[in-house]
């Protein structure tokens, strides 16, 4: 299985976002109901709802926030991208990891740049990575969501990209799908004929294809370890 090769070479893999030092440690934010004070009215307001990720940070004395993962939100709600059809999208697919606009991320190993995309929906990744990667005869891929439009410059498909390589960095609100500035990273094995984009979130009652096809993208950041 693909978990079982990705732990077998954690060891080896480069921080996507290198931490500061070695006491550094990340909050672990919550996006589901429980979270009461996360309201709609911040929701519904770009400039509110950075500001309160802003501010949740800096009371935490934290850098950086990190949750998501099989997490049930509410907060997709504020958005129509994620309600066609009879059962709205809720379950989250990826990992995300929330800072100021402009945090560095690299490629954790070796690659190529399978596809890209301008995703400009409200609500959507907006400017979008996507990495190919092979071990132990596994190809499975690396999505990068939420990154500056800038970080598309340049790239083209089957791009060689090399294990620790400056790869994008954290775009602003009005460049990575109308969200306050984070990474939407997300593991997936099959694409299922997608390019420059895949779900990150789908519907509860689906659940259990699309994690399996999209595995713990802890694996490969090893972050978790580092929260309080």
């Amino acid at each position: 299985m693909l978990q079982e090769v990705l732990k077998k070479y954690q060891s080896t893999f480069k921080p996507v976002i290198p931490l500061l030092g070695d006491h550094e440690s990340l909050l672990v934010m919550d996006f589901t109901a429980n979270n009461t004070t996360l309201t709609k009215n911040i929701l519904q307001d770009i400039n509110r709802f950075s500001r309160y990720i802003d501010n949740t940070l800096e009371q935490s004395g934290c850098r950086l926030g990190i949750g998501g993962y099989a997490e049930h939100r509410t907060i997709y709600a504020v958005s129509p991208h994620f309600d066609a059809g009879e059962e709205p999208r809720r379950l989250h697919l990826g990992i995300d990891v929330w800072g100021e606009t402009g945090t560095r991320l690299y490629a954790p190993m070796n690659a190529h740049v399978h596809s890209f995309r301008f995703n400009d929906h409200f609500g959507d990744y907006g400017a979008t990575i996507i990495l190919q990667h092979q071990l132990d005869g596994y190809t499975f891929h690396t999505l990068y969501g939420h990154l500056s439009i800038s970080n598309l410059q340049g790239l083209y498909e089957n791009m060689p990209i090399t294990a620790g390589q400056a790869l994008a960095h954290f775009g602003t609100p009005a460049e990575n799908g109308g969200w306050p500035p984070h990474l939407h990273f997300q593991v997936i094995e099959d694409m299922q004929g997608f390019r420059g984009d895949y779900p990150g979130v789908c519907r509860y009652s689906e659940k259990e294809k699309y994690l399996q096809n999209c595995p713990d993208p802890d694996l490969i950041l090893q972050l978790n370890q580092y929260t309080h």
